[in-house]
Order: C-alpha cells, then sequence, then structure tokens
C-alpha cells in the first residue's frame, strides 16, 4: 500500500473515535472538528515518517492536546470583556448520548486547563508524569488541576435532581 492510501485508511478507521476526544478536550463539536482537522493536517506533513515509527493514532492525539493547550495559553494572554456572552451547546454528537448528560455538560464547565488534565487522566487513562509532559507544565499543577476539577465535579453533580425510575 501507497503512504497516501495508508493515511486514507487511518483516517477512515480512527476519525470518530479522534472526534470524541476532541469533543472531549473542548466540550464544542464545533471546536473539535476543528482540533482535529488541524491536528490531521500536521500528521499527513509527516505521514511517512510517523506510521513507520510511532502509532499514527497516539501521535495524533497529543498533537490535539497541543493544540488544544496553545489555544487556550494564547487566548490568556488576550484581553477579554468583562461580559462574555453566555453560551451553551445542546448540539451534542449522538455518539455521546450513552453517556451521562449531565456529568458532560458540568465537565464542560470546568476550565480549560482541569478539563483537559481530567480527559488526560481518566479518558486516556495517562500518568501525572504523561500529563506534565503533554502540557508543558510540573506534575504538581497535574495534580492540583485534577483536584479542583474533581471538587468542581463533586460539588456540582451532588446537587443535581436524582433521576426518575424508569419502568
Amino acid at each position: 500500500m501507497t503512504d497516501d492510501a495508508l493515511f486514507e485508511s487511518f483516517v477512515a478507521g480512527r476519525a470518530d473515535a479522534l472526534t470524541r476526544y476532541a469533543y472531549a478536550l473542548t466540550g464544542n463539536p464545533h471546536d473539535a472538528a476543528d482540533l482535529v482537522q488541524e491536528a490531521l493536517v500536521r500528521l499527513r506533513g509527516s505521514w511517512s515518517r510517523v506510521c513507520r515509527k510511532h502509532d499514527p493514532e497516539s501521535y495524533v492525539r497529543v498533537s490535539m492536546t497541543r493544540l488544544h493547550i496553545n489555544v487556550w495559553r494564547r487566548r490568556r494572554r488576550e484581553h477579554l470583556a468583562w461580559d462574555p456572552p453566555e453560551r451553551e451547546t445542546a448540539d451534542v454528537p449522538s455518539a455521546w448520548a450513552d453517556f451521562d448528560s449531565d456529568l458532560w455538560r458540568e465537565l464542560a464547565k470546568l476550565p480549560r486547563r482541569q478539563r483537559t488534565v481530567i480527559v488526560l487522566r481518566y479518558y486516556e487513562d495517562r500518568s501525572d508524569e504523561e500529563i506534565a509532559a503533554i502540557m508543558g507544565v510540573s506534575q504538581g499543577t497535574v495534580r492540583s488541576q485534577a483536584s479542583r476539577a474533581l471538587d468542581k465535579l463533586r460539588s456540582s453533580l451532588t446537587l443535581l435532581p436524582e433521576p426518575e425510575p424508569t419502568t
């Protein structure tokens, strides 16, 4: 198989999983699609090297995480308006319908750095050392961000009413 055919096969087989991962990072389906597209463009540029030496999916996921981190680092330097518009997306991909929507809604409310740590730790099953390397922060920062995020999730999810039993 040629490199082009291998790349097309990889994208066709893993695009949905990469989109779900991007959605978990960004909390927004539109940003997730942009993130996947940018990461795949970068992968295509180094495909021949990556497919021979590395696991391409791992390469793309790390690339997506770093791109996502760069976005919130740039935004941190911006001067934001005092009253940003409130927006809540009801536009959740159907693949996520099986998951607890309250949890995903609360996860989307977390600050980007905390959400990134939670996704990498629990969705990607990464160690604190790996997360610190990916995000470019110390392991202590990873642990503190995870602790703060879990505290926020616990407090917000315990305040939600119990779901009605289905019969």
